[in-house]
């Protein structure tokens, strides 16, 4: 089997300010550090109506269309831009987590890695924020649940900010698991222990500013990777950010390319002994050019390796 790379091009099109840490260089130095990897490279559909009605309502996906500019820049809030590239990005990246799903789920590929931006988790049901305009990772669970009737999916999101928008879109639903490990304090304030989801389906692992890779393995091994042998998921969901890296500008965590190749190799050991090896990939932060280049690569490099 193998692993599957959607991307395209439209990605690029997602224009942000001078300055702005969510650029276009991201995907560029993502993509660079895959080059040359033997992977099945799949080019991004846009995403389906109906899917994306899956999370989000239709008023939410009108509000994007009709303030994306036709030049220029539209702020929905003092992080979160249009550009007039913007939704068609944004659309192609969560038919990129469809479409990965259903590689996975159709056994074309044993996982899959979305290399896409915007990213998504921030983004909840009605409320783009944090860069984020779609909820891919939800939506690929949702479609995993929905389309594929799957009884149980996970999500693990190990970016360095808590996953609100992901919380938020899959708190009430009995089949998804949410788990995130995240700074904590640190930007959106939210992924308090004590927030568990409408049926005990979410999982918060706040990590102190400083925490290492060491302390990481720890936590991972001690207390999330139970509670996903123990809800024994039929697909895995990864929110991959890499801005936990300690050379990330935007936190104060401490891990390396080789803490994610770790945690990622943990991973697909527990999808490959729970469901079969199928686990979908997303690309969230990640901030430093060359530490998101580098730990992508070890990300994917993990991903192949366990596909065979």
């Amino acid at each position: 089997m193998t692993t599957a790379l959607l991307t395209h091009a439209d990605a690029l099109g997602h224009v942000t300010p001078p300055g702005h840490p969510e650029q276009v260089a991201r995907l560029e130095h993502v993509l660079h550090a895959l080059e040359g990897m033997d992977l099945m490279r799949v080019t991004a559909p846009m995403a389906a109506e109906d899917d994306l009605l899956r999370v989000h309502p239709e008023s939410y996906l009108e509000m994007l269309r009709l303030n994306a500019p036709s030049e220029g820049f539209a702020e929905l809030d003092p992080d979160t831009f249009l550009s007039p590239g913007s939704v068609e990005a944004a659309w192609r990246g969560a038919g990129a987590a469809t479409r990965a799903v259903d590689l996975v789920a159709g056994g074309e590929a044993t996982n899959a890695f979305s290399a896409m931006r915007p990213p998504g988790h921030h983004a909840e049901t009605e409320t783009p924020m944090g860069f984020c305009l779609l909820g891919n990772a939800a939506l690929a669970a949702r479609h995993a649940l929905d389309h594929h009737g799957m009884g149980r999916v996970a999500v693990v999101d190990f970016d360095v900010h808590h996953g609100n928008g992901t919380q938020d879109i899959l708190w009430d639903e009995p089949n998804a698991l949410f788990v995130s490990s995240h700074q904590m304090p640190l930007w959106p304030g939210t992924g308090k222990p004590d927030e568990t989801g409408a049926y005990g389906n979410v999982m918060n692992v706040p990590l102190a500013p400083g925490t290492d890779g060491a302390r990481m393995r720890e936590v991972y091994t001690g207390e999330v990777f139970p509670r996903l042998r123990a809800f024994a998921p039929e697909m895995i969901v990864v929110s991959a950010g890499f801005d936990a890296h300690l050379a990330d500008p935007l936190a104060h965590l401490e891990w390396s390319e080789a803490d994610f190749a770790w945690l990622t190799q943990e991973l697909c050991g527990l999808a490959d002994a729970i469901c079969g090896g199928r686990l979908v990939s997303v690309l969230e932060g990640g901030y430093d050019l060359e530490a998101l280049a580098r730990s992508a690569r070890a990300h994917v490099s993990e991903l192949k390796e366990a596909a065979g």
